[in-house]
């Protein structure tokens, strides 16, 4: 196996450091009982909020099951334990809130009410 130069180190380090301000990785993850929305917040300073009745495996879980969500894969991903659950930070913030099936099933449902 090759071994890296300082050169490809510090250059890996520097395309790290760039994609860590435009790629959405979670760095805090809360359920919002009253909204009965997943709220994160990212490391490039912005936010979204997620309605659960959207996301395929949290619509029908009980509050305190979706509380329980941690953040796993450095920020790529959520996960609930008690659902064996995880989920794609990107593909939320894509609009992506399940499998194929599920997005096709929720249709025109997920626009705003």
């Amino acid at each position: 196996m090759a071994e890296l130069t300082d050169a490809e180190i510090d250059a890996a380090r520097v395309r790290g450091k760039a994609a860590r301000m435009i790629e959405p990785r979670a760095v805090a993850v809360s359920y919002d009982i009253s909204a009965k929305a997943i709220d994160i917040s990212l490391e490039n300073g912005c936010s979204v909020s997620v309605p659960v009745r959207l996301i395929e495996g949290l619509a029908a879980a009980a509050a305190d099951i979706i509380s329980e969500v941690t953040i796993e894969g450095r920020g790529y991903a959520l996960h609930w334990e008690p659902l064996d659950l995880d989920l794609s930070v990107p593909a939320l913030m894509a609009g992506v809130f399940g499998t194929a099936s599920w997005m096709a099933k929720l249709g025109g449902s997920s626009r705003s009410k």
